[in-house]
């Protein structure tokens, strides 16, 4: 489980540098260059999702029970996981209407994913996984939402078939994902 804490530590808090000390970030970003910066960002990261990767596999060897969630919670779950692949899916298109709306459609569906897992999952393991990007992505979110009113920010709204290739493009990466890489790379089967 220390493992697993760790990486979430290190992963999320990288993440979260622009949250909570942006200055530094810049500064940082001025002092070395922005590709050294991103160098670094990116070893930290995958150092950090290694360590929740092999913390997470080894706390499911022993689980520890939290509560048991009911068989219905994991259809709401794949459902919630759906519309997570479909806004995910929007922030990479420009100019979609749901980012429009959304302003930050990658963490919106990262708060759904996480919300999910947490729906259909009950041990302390899932608690911390799941439980920490559900915190880490509410908490980008709100800041990211505060920086863009402050600085004005306006997302273009584009033709209705930005949106469509979004949702399509969601729908076929849940499908991938759900049938197929769910089970090779997580060893659990969502559809059985």
């Amino acid at each position: 489980m220390l493992l697993l804490i760790i990486g979430l530590v290190v992963f999320l808090g990288v993440h979260s540098v622009h949250i909570v000390a942006d200055p530094w970030r810049t500064a940082q970003i001025a002092r070395m260059g922005e590709l050294a910066w991103k160098g670094i960002y990116a070893i930290v990261a995958i150092a950090g999702f290694v360590l929740i990767a092999w913390g997470y596999g080894e706390a499911r060897t022993a689980p520890i029970g939290l509560w048991h969630p009911p068989v219905w919670t994991r259809h709401v779950a794949s459902l919630l996981v759906l519309v997570s692949f479909i806004l995910i899916a929007a922030a990479y298109i420009p100019q979609t209407r749901m980012k429009a709306a959304v302003g930050h459609p990658m963490l919106a569906g990262t708060k759904l994913w996480a919300l999910a897992h947490l729906l259909a999952n009950g041990t302390l393991a899932d608690l911390l996984l799941f439980g920490g990007f559900l915190a880490w992505a509410a908490t980008n979110f709100i800041a990211s939402r505060r920086r863009d009113r402050l600085a004005g920010t306006v997302y273009i709204k584009g033709p209705i078939t930005r949106d469509v290739l979004a949702v399509a493009g969601g729908i076929v990466g849940w499908w991938v994902f759900a049938f197929y890489l769910h089970a090779w790379w997580i060893g659990v089967r969502p559809f059985g």
